[in-house]
């Protein structure tokens, strides 16, 4: 159980599908809180300077995953942020462990029904979902859904407003116990 007064000062990790809107909400709710905003996949594009499906293609998948492990574990260290982990880095038992560990973690909960209508528009920048069909997609949303129970706090996305997911994020961060 995450104390109140230790609340305050860790990091939120948002996780959720690839999609769900872990960025958009992040910068609100780092607006909303008053805290520093990072995306994990923009630090890696930044520090490679190549977008993700550049890296994935020149660099290969578990390349990808060691140097987003790393970067999770200097950034989990770190206090008072709001961090977007991408939809893959909880398939890694360390940062899994790290996140909950050291941060509050926030699970973004999206229905596959939901999430379908994004795939247009989210397609070209995701690298796993290249060259697969709706069901293997359907597949991989469910396998990683498994991943995402392990969380400290969950919001359900579907079928409410940008400023009603924040001010249920922040009634429930100010319900933490001590």
């Amino acid at each position: 159980m995450l104390r109140k007064e230790l609340a305050k000062e860790k990091s939120i990790l948002l996780i959720g599908f690839m999609g769900v809107g872990k960025t958009t909400l992040g910068k609100a709710l780092a607006d909303k809180l008053q805290r520093e905003f990072v995306d994990v996949d923009h630090q890696l594009e930044i520090i490679y300077n190549m977008k993700i499906t550049e890296i994935f293609s020149h660099y290969g998948e578990a390349f990808f995953r060691e140097k987003e492990k790393e970067i999770i574990k200097v950034l989990t260290e770190q206090k008072g942020k709001v961090i977007s982990l991408g939809g893959g880095a909880f398939l890694q038992e360390d940062v899994r462990n790290v996140c909950l560990e050291n941060g509050i973690v926030l699970y973004l909960d999206m229905s596959f029904e939901a999430w379908k209508e994004r795939i247009p528009f989210i397609i070209d920048s995701r690298p796993v979902l290249h060259g697969k069909s709706e069901e293997d997609i359907k597949e991989l949303f469910n396998v990683r859904k498994e991943l995402y129970t392990n969380h400290h706090l969950k919001v359900t996305m579907d079928g409410k407003e940008l400023e009603e997911i924040i001010d249920s994020i922040v009634h429930s961060l100010s319900l933490i116990k001590k």
